[in-house]
């Protein structure tokens, strides 16, 4: 009895799973047959899924229309950069809030993730002034510092706690040794918690990649990454459902593709330290 209700319960949990997960892809699939469809078989009613004329005409037109390779160079650098530059900043804080806490050190991570709640368009004035006293508007440095100051929460909350699961007597036997402060963060946590510090650097990378609302605002033509080439193909005359598919397929693929082949480590990282 118990086996049969074990067997059903796993029939029940996997048929969820899969209805979940087709819910959740229908859209880019949706996505991605329509960026073979003419203009007009778009916006066809009923539309059509799979019986359709299908053309490459839409992919010829992107390209032709905007440097595609411009705008995902532009992504790779911001979304690394930024990724990297929070990493620099966020593994030396984890570590002193991890393994040397104050009193204050909680207060100190909710108020880091409480301006995760503060709308951005409530800063876009003065943050746009900035930039543009400075010399940053529509640059890529200007966009790995903003996008960097966006996710620096997320990555020390992550890190944070992954850190948290290390124990302490290790690193202190590491400076019995004569480690210093450098050389106990370089070579004994960091090998420690990759783990967790791939997951971070995945997810905070998706996270750059997908950030729109600041590289449309802050960017114009140089800096602008592959948001701002899908967002080049809504005009005041309407959208150009096709040709945006195709946009938006050539756009997210390439973390797709990422996320893909690094769903193992993702999931791997996410979980570390859940179960000891």
């Amino acid at each position: 009895m118990a086996r049969n209700v074990s067997s059903q319960r796993k029939i029940v949990n996997t048929v969820v799973a899969w209805t979940i997960g087709i819910l959740i892809f229908f859209p880019i699939l949706w996505t991605f047959l329509t960026s073979f469809k003419t203009e007009a078989q778009a916006i066809a009613s009923p539309p059509s899924l799979l019986f359709f004329d299908w053309t490459f005409e839409n992919y010829f037109e992107v390209q032709a229309r905007s440097d595609y390779f411009k705008h995902f160079m532009n992504s790779v650098a911001i979304s690394f950069g930024s990724t990297l530059l929070g990493l620099i900043i966020a593994i030396p804080a984890a570590w002193a809030m991890a393994f040397a806490p104050t009193p204050k050190t909680k207060d100190v991570l909710m108020w880091m993730l409480s301006t995760k709640m503060m709308p951005p368009v409530g800063v876009l004035v003065p943050m746009y002034l900035l930039f543009r006293n400075t010399g940053l508007l529509d640059t890529r440095i200007g966009l790995v510092m903003i996008l960097t100051l966006i996710n620096l929460p997320i990555i020390v909350w992550m890190l944070y706690t992954y850190f948290k699961e290390i124990p302490g007597e290790i690193l202190e036997a590491a400076r019995m040794d004569g480690a210093s402060l450098a050389k106990e963060i370089i070579y004994v946590l960091t090998p420690m918690a990759v783990p967790g510090i791939a997951s971070t650097l995945l997810l905070n990378i998706i996270l750059a990649w997908n950030e729109a609302f600041w590289t449309l605002n802050l960017t114009a033509s140089k800096a602008a990454p592959l948001t701002a080439f899908i967002a080049s193909y809504s005009s005041p005359e309407g959208l150009f459902y096709a040709k945006l598919s195709a946009a938006s397929t050539m756009a997210i693929a390439p973390i797709l593709i990422l996320g893909w082949f690094s769903q193992k480590q993702l999931v791997r990282g996410l979980t570390f330290g859940a179960v000891k």
